[in-house]
């Protein structure tokens, strides 16, 4: 079992991946929570397929890539709330028309485009491959994200739960919802050129879902899915190694199979142990 768990770490391009990939779990997970309570299950997949056009007018433009990406899925986001607020189509079919729309437009720009701009490390990600710059955006994107969350979590939590009463305390709820919707823009922007967008979709939904079953406390929750979304990362990239499997998809099916797992035998939620408690009752 040492020889397993120690093994991979004997190359820094292992110790590089298992610290990014922490740290993108940890942001994505505690985002995760909020999307989980809003029911923004949806905006995540769609941030994460709406960048595309960013990432190729940035490249095409000569400005960063995380630029564009950041202002293509800011993009998003506005246009989702615009078209929610000004007519009777509901929220998840306007979100899967923008974003279909613009990552149309992605990939029609990255088909018409001569660069070495690879499609699959977008859509897949190059999670055992960081560059060195990538590697610090994401600790940087990483830092910043935690760090917003922590200080503001009890507005925002009470902004995603209950808005109305928010708005009596006084809070800005208009402001708090565009800021979470900034962070997790900068969470999909820093995670994408790690882990590709499949990966990223499921960090920003999953782990909220695990610990939603475990808990009806918010700190508890996120304190939950944090631990699981690092756990299942750092066991989906040694098992990736040891059995030279995708990186990302270990990733995702250990998240699987942690979620089955709470959704079997959570103590507060598990469908078993609640159908056992009335039995026995």
């Amino acid at each position: 079992m040492n020889n397993w768990l120690l093994e991979p770490l004997q190359f820094p391009f292992m110790r590089d991946a298992m610290i990014a990939g922490a740290v993108v779990a940890a942001m994505c997970a505690m985002l995760s929570c909020f999307v989980i309570l809003k029911g923004w299950s949806l905006m995540g997949d769609a941030i994460s397929h709406a960048v595309l056009p960013g990432i190729v007018l940035a490249y095409l433009t000569g400005i960063p890539l995380a630029a564009g990406a950041f202002a293509s899925g800011f993009t998003c986001a506005l246009a989702t709330g615009y078209i929610r607020n000004n007519s009777r189509v509901k929220e998840d079919t306007v979100l899967g028309v923008v974003f279909t729309g613009l990552f149309a437009i992605g990939l029609v720009l990255h088909s018409r485009t001569e660069s070495e701009l690879h499609l699959d490390h977008i859509l897949y990600g190059n999670i055992l491959g960081i560059p060195p710059e990538i590697f610090w955006q994401v600790m940087g994107a990483g830092a910043l994200v935690v760090t917003a969350v922590l200080i503001w979590r009890r507005d925002l939590m009470l902004a995603a739960f209950d808005p109305s009463h928010a708005r009596v305390l006084g809070l800005p709820v208009r402001v708090l919802d565009y800021g979470l919707l900034s962070l997790l823009v900068l969470a999909v922007v820093a995670a994408l050129q790690a882990v590709g967008i499949v990966l990223v979709i499921a960090m920003l939904i999953t782990p909220g879902c695990i610990a939603y079953l475990w808990t009806d406390r918010f700190d508890r929750m996120m304190l939950i899915a944090v631990t699981a979304a690092v756990l299942s990362t750092l066991t989906g990239i040694l098992v990736s190694y040891h059995i030279d499997g995708s990186t990302g998809a270990c990733i995702v099916l250990v998240q699987a199979a942690v979620f089955t797992l709470s959704f079997l035998f959570a103590p507060k939620h598990g469908v078993l142990l609640r159908r056992l408690g009335r039995a026995a009752h």
